[in-house]
This record gives C-alpha cells, sequence and structure tokens, in this order.
C-alpha cells in the first residue's frame, strides 16, 4: 500500500502541477484580494476531489463509462456552467462600484461553492478516476478504503500547490488591484473558462 500511496502521489502530483481550469480559478479569486472566497475555491475544488474518489471507490462513477447519457447530461451540464461563469468575468467592468457582483468578505461559502460545483459538473475528472485509481489499489487491500486513502493523497497535494498559488497571487496583489489590471486578467480568465465550457462541449 505505501509503495501505491508514492505512485500515485507521482502520477496526480504531475497532473496537479499541470495548469488548467482550477489554476486560473484560484489565481483570479486569490489575486483580486479575496482570500476568504479564494480558500473556499480551493477546498470547494478538493470537496469534489474527494467525493469523486469516494464514488469511484464505491463503485458509483462507472456509470459514466457504461451510461452514455449519464456522461452527456453532466458534460452539457458542466459546459454550460463554464460558459455561464466565463461571460459572467468577461462582463465585469473592474474594480469599484462597477466590479463584479461576487462578495468580497464572508465570501468563502460563495468560492466553496464555485469550486466544488467546476469540479463535480467535469465528466473527465470521474472519468480520469474510473480509469486510474482502480491500477493503484493493491490486490488484497479493502477496495473502498484504499481509494479513498489514495484520493486523500490527491487532496493534500491540490491544497499545498493551491498555497502556493495564493501566496503568489499575494506577491503581485498590488499591481492587480489597479482597475484596468483587474480588467486584463477578468477578460483572460474568462476566456479561458469559457474554452474550457467549449472544449468540453464539443469533446
Amino acid at each position: 500500500m505505501t509503495t501505491a500511496l508514492w505512485s500515485f502521489a507521482l502520477v496526480v502530483g504531475l497532473l496537479t502541477l499541470t495548469p488548467g481550469l482550477d489554476t486560473a480559478l484560484v489565481l483570479r479569486t486569490s489575486a483580486l484580494g479575496h482570500r476568504r472566497q479564494a480558500w473556499g475555491v480551493v477546498l470547494g475544488i478538493q470537496t469534489g476531489t474527494l467525493l469523486w474518489g469516494t464514488l469511484t471507490s464505491a463503485g458509483v462513477t462507472a456509470l459514466l463509462t457504461a451510461s452514455q447519457l449519464a456522461y452527456e447530461v453532466l458534460r452539457w451540464a458542466g459546459a454550460a456552467y463554464l460558459v455561464w461563469m466565463g461571460v459572467g468575468m468577461l462582463r465585469s467592468r473592474g474594480a469599484g462600484a462597477e466590479a463584479e457582483r461576487e462578495p468580497c468578505d464572508g465570501g468563502f461559502a460563495y468560492g466553496w461553492r464555485r469550486g466544488t460545483l467546476t469540479n463535480l459538473l467535469n465528466p473527465k475528472v470521474g472519468v480520469f478516476y474510473v480509469a486510474v485509481l482502480p491500477q493503484f489499489i493493491p490486490a488484497g487491500a479493502p477496495h473502498f478504503a484504499a481509494g479513498v486513502a489514495l484520493t486523500c493523497v490527491h487532496v493534500v497535494e491540490g491544497v499545498l500547490w493551491s498555497a502556493v498559488l495564493v501566496g503568489f497571487a499575494k506577491a503581485v496583489r498590488g499591481w492587480l488591484q489597479r482597475p484596468s489590471a483587474r480588467r486584463l486578467m477578468d477578460r483572460v480568465t474568462g476566456a479561458v473558462v469559457i474554452g474550457f465550457g467549449l472544449k468540453l462541449a464539443l469533446d
């Protein structure tokens, strides 16, 4: 089991370091000074990861590969959510009274919902766990317990890497607080999020 944990940690570690939608959301939220909201996004994403891993360990996510309808429904729901979120960022007008309407203080719950939905509405995460997780569960080990333990490794790595991203965003926050810089960041992040949504829809 120790060998399985280290091997899985290497695989998901490389996946965690690969820039993607999660990275974009964490960087944007923390760079805007929404620290509590940023940690809400981080823990929401990892909540989704833990749920995917737990459901896979219980055999539930096998439905995604066995049922085309289940996969398509989740895929289109995820694509619609990402496009909607990206359009909201593109319509943001910068800082001040005209800023995007999302809570700054006390926004942990808001960030958690956003992170959780972003992760859970991505069927590729479920398919990844269905395809990869069983390969790392040692023969004879309790399937459910071992699967959850491996998933926890992924969650820990995700939180640690997100802490690095939040720290980096804090270092450049002064520049990003400018209205022009915020508008630029919102345009770039919004376009990235929409791109992920369209890719999910067309894949």
